[in-house]
């Protein structure tokens, strides 16, 4: 029952191929460990799990860790997209791009110059 509530953070999990998935299921509460490839991945199961069980849900029991704890994320550029787009979906504000141009000068040399199919270093914030 109470994995069938939290199916759809199960099903992000292995879309965000996380390693060393275990789910399991106990007394009504549902465990779940892995590893996120970085914070972002794992900010999305927490972000999952809240929609799926509120802000403090007794149900579901998780620990997931983060494999790359030196980036926030790592972001593949498709076509049309511009840095401050890119800050505005991970941290909410298209100011930040500056950042993301700062952790990223080995491959860009101006910010308002990005191509399809760079790999960007999202930094922590």
């Amino acid at each position: 029952m109470v994995r069938a509530k939290y199916q759809g953070v199960l099903d992000l999990g292995e879309k965000l191929n996380i390693q060393n998935g275990d789910v399991s299921e106990e007394n009504g509460v549902l465990k779940v460990t892995g590893t996120a490839a970085t914070q972002y991945e794992k900010n999305l199961l927490w972000d999952a799990i809240k929609v799926a069980g509120g802000d403090n849900p007794a149900d579901i029991m998780a620990d997931i860790k983060v494999a790359d704890e030196s980036v926030y994320a790592r972001h593949t550029v498709s076509s049309g997209e511009t840095l401050g787009k890119i800050a505005k979906h991970y941290y909410g504000d298209a100011m930040k791009y500056k950042e993301i141009f700062a952790a990223n000068t080995d491959i860009l040399k101006n910010p308002d110059v990005i191509h399809p199919d760079q790999e960007l270093i999202i930094p922590n914030l």
